[in-house]
């Protein structure tokens, strides 16, 4: 039996939040548990207790923004995949995360539902693959 894959959403806007369920639910063709979380101290005191595969993150929360979102969630959980989601199409920004460590910068609303599940299947065999290295 194949396992679950484990996310963790950590998005403020319900509404994106229940987008990207409905995208998973519709196009995954993996199975998966997903807990969502509003806040970086919410994720980050889930993180503390549990191991997540991967994990979908919005960069604009109401107590982190930016760049420091992620920043603050990479240096707590490098080992796990990082896949940014927001609403700001600043290129900047998704390069300077990628370069730190994130394996996608994703705008929301101009990701399909089958792009999602390829990018959260890539990640995490991305993730997999560099660590079998060290």
């Amino acid at each position: 039996m194949e396992k679950n894959i484990k996310i963790l959403l950590i998005e403020d806007n319900l509404g994106d939040a229940y987008l990207f369920e409905e995208q998973l639910e519709e196009f995954a063709n993996f199975s998966y548990e997903i807990k969502n979380v509003g806040t970086l101290n919410e994720a980050l005191g889930v993180l503390n207790k549990q191991l997540f595969d991967v994990i979908l993150l919005d960069l604009g929360l109401p107590d982190s923004d930016g760049i420091n979102t992620f920043l603050s969630i990479h240096n707590k959980n490098s080992l796990t995949p990082i896949i940014i989601l927001t609403g700001t199409a600043d290129e900047t920004i998704g390069h300077y995360a990628i370069k730190e460590g994130a394996h996608e910068f994703l705008v929301k609303g101009q990701t399909a539902g089958r792009l999602l599940e390829c990018i959260i299947q890539c990640s995490i065999e991305r993730k997999k693959g560099s660590s079998s290295i060290i």
